[in-house]
């Protein structure tokens, strides 16, 4: 499966999400032109739906204008937010050579009469009427009181020689509106990807309401300048109804946890959970209050204003907002806000401690999320957070996740549940998935430490010291990725030996390669990786060495047994009455003190294919 396949799995899913009177979402799978006209305007909900966080699928429904007499317009959006009006113009190509590699031709771009729409006009240069959803839309923009505010964009969902024609031509082209091109690139990184992690359409702005009620002073919070190294953050603290936080983090899920080290859906097997919805359910008080630690959001900027014509009420208008601590407090109240029906009576004046941290002033992107970090880290330290998750938002586990999609394709979890939606969904499958554990430990193998690959633990592998040595700033996250694809070809061997009784684990065909000595046999086969080779060939390849050295690996255990310095694995002893008994301690061996030398000399031969 591919970046492309990924993507009509996503569009077929959404293609199931129109109601059942929708006929032409329901087509015959046997007639391909009707099926794959469907997905050409379901791609463009897809967009709507990333982009814009629409997620009913009637509501995106009635911004598709694509059909007879459109005008060229396909889609539109009205952001209210941005005060912005996008005119969208789709391409949607049915293989992936076509997908990837065919351009958007320049007269299909000038078929847009944007600039005829925007001045009123309801039927083209030729006298023919738009369609009823094209003047549907001109009224919608009629309809805005504010539209002198507004301005208009024009997307492109096609790809476009960027070196042939520069952004200005193409402006010419849309009417003079500034125009945004959604190449495939931009497609599988900006829809496909997000989709999968669960992590789209970002909270730029939230307002949450506050109550005054039982606040000494007038407004109800606490503010606090602090000088870091970095720069100057404001901090704020104030108490906010529960239901205010249940809504938005049910709404955002993971794109408001970006920088928190764990998931949304993996903050729900948690000891503390249990604790929290106890006392918001099973208490009318407002113990939550009391007993909870409370919430940090960090913020671009927040606006706090009690004169909002409503007795005891102020609002706060946080941007950019991102939970940094206090995960499983929001993903609790979240969860019973969406689960439980009678969630209003619930949260009835129930408060929890909110600290928001507003990065002021001008900060280097670099300086700012070196902050976030350490913010992240240190917020969470006083709750039990195992070093594998506090390595999550790691700049270089970032780094390593966005080359091994491009690259690849393949989905690095540096976060524990992180591709929870995917693989629910379907979208993807679970051998896509880059487990980090399995790949610390390959990149510790191919770096010479096989033993403690196996041996120790992910929390001894996941500390800085370690951590750093391994997670290099390079492009070895290619031969770490030859090294994963050697370590799961080697767990698809070891399955299909399951059943075999008499050679279980493949041990009489390959000794205790697949039983105790993957990460032996990666750390071998990776001595053969060439940077020079073609993304598209590391399976192939992979799987090649692997057989060759696992041709070998019986000849291998015959050395290392003879050897004097492997006599704590394997060694004889003879018994009172004569006989001589023989103990293989191969796992001891596998993650003992002498495998790296074993390895490091021993020759393997490699005929030339």
């Amino acid at each position: 499966m591919d970046k492309y396949d990924i993507l009509i799995n996503i569009v077929d899913q959404l293609m199931g999400e129109a109601p059942s009177g929708y006929k032409r979402y329901y087509p015959d799978p046997k007639n391909i032109e009707n099926l794959n006209q469907a997905r050409a305007r379901v791609f463009i909900h897809l967009f709507l739906k990333v982009k814009f966080g629409i997620n009913e699928f009637l509501e995106r429904e009635e911004y598709i204008t694509d059909g007879t007499n459109d005008g060229g317009i396909d889609a539109y959006y009205i952001d209210e937010d941005n005060k912005t009006i996008l005119f969208v113009q789709s391409k949607y190509r049915r293989t992936k050579d076509n997908f990837e590699n065919k351009v958007i031709e320049l007269d299909e771009i000038l078929k847009m009469d944007t600039d005829r729409i925007v001045d009123g006009e309801e039927e083209s240069e030729d006298g023919i009427s738009y369609n009823g959803k094209i003047k549907n839309m001109l009224q919608k923009i009629r309809d805005i009181d504010d539209i002198g505010r507004y301005r208009y964009q024009v997307v492109i969902l096609a790809n476009l020689k960027k070196e042939k024609y520069k952004m200005s031509q193409i402006k010419k082209l849309t009417g003079g509106f500034p125009t945004e091109i959604f190449d495939y690139e931009r497609c599988y990184n900006e829809l496909v990807f997000p989709v999968v992690t669960g992590c789209y359409y970002n909270a730029e702005e939230i307002k949450i309401r506050l109550s005054l009620v039982n606040k000494e002073n007038s407004d109800g919070r606490i503010s606090y300048t602090v000088q870091s190294k970095y720069g100057t953050c404001k901090i704020m603290v104030a108490f906010v109804p529960v239901l205010e936080i249940a809504k938005v983090v049910a709404k955002y899920k993971n794109s408001i946890l970006k920088y928190n080290p764990r998931c949304f859906l993996s903050l729900k097997n948690n000891t503390i959970n249990p604790k929290i919805r106890s006392t918001i359910k099973d208490k009318k008080t407002n113990e939550i209050a009391l007993y909870n630690n409370g919430i940090t959001i960090l913020s671009d900027d927040t606006i706090f204003n009690s004169q909002v014509a409503i007795k005891d009420t102020a609002q706060l208008i946080i941007k950019n907002p991102q939970i940094v601590n206090g995960g499983q407090t929001a993903y609790t109240v979240a969860s019973i806000y969406e689960d439980d029906p009678d969630y209003m009576e619930h949260f009835e004046g129930k408060e929890v401690l909110v600290k928001i941290i507003t990065f002021l002033g001008e900060y280097k992107e670099s300086d700012k999320l070196s902050l976030i970090e350490e913010i992240s880290k240190a917020t969470n330290e006083q709750t039990p957070v195992k070093e594998v998750d506090r390595r999550s938002n790691d700049k270089i586990q970032i780094e390593y996740q966005e080359k091994i999609y491009r690259d690849f394709g393949y989905f690095y979890n540096r976060k524990m549940g992180e591709f929870y939606d995917g693989l629910n969904h379907n979208f993807i499958t679970r051998d896509m998935v880059v487990d980090r554990a399995v790949f610390m430990r390959v990149a510790s193998s191919i770096q010479g430490e096989i033993a403690k690959a196996r041996r120790n633990s992910d929390e001894i592998l996941f500390r800085t010291e370690h951590f750093d040595q391994i997670f290099l700033n390079t492009n070895i996250y290619k031969k770490y990725m030859y090294g994963f694809f050697c370590h799961q070809y080697l767990t698809e061997l070891e399955k299909g030996f399951a059943n075999k009784k008499n050679n279980k684990y493949g041990v009489n065909t390959y000794g205790n390669a697949l039983r105790y000595g993957k990460y032996a046999v990666t750390y071998v086969v990776s001595k053969y990786y060439l940077e020079s080779l073609e993304l598209h060939d590391y399976l192939n390849n992979v799987r090649m060495y692997t057989d060759i050295i696992l041709g070998q690996w019986l000849q291998y255990e015959q050395y290392i047994v003879k050897k004097e310095h492997n006599r704590d694995y394997f060694y004889q002893e003879t018994e009172e009455d004569g006989p001589i008994k023989y103990y293989y301690n191969y796992d001891g061996y596998y993650k003992g003190r002498t495998i790296n030398k074993d390895l490091k000399q021993y020759k393997f031969v490699i005929q030339s294919q």
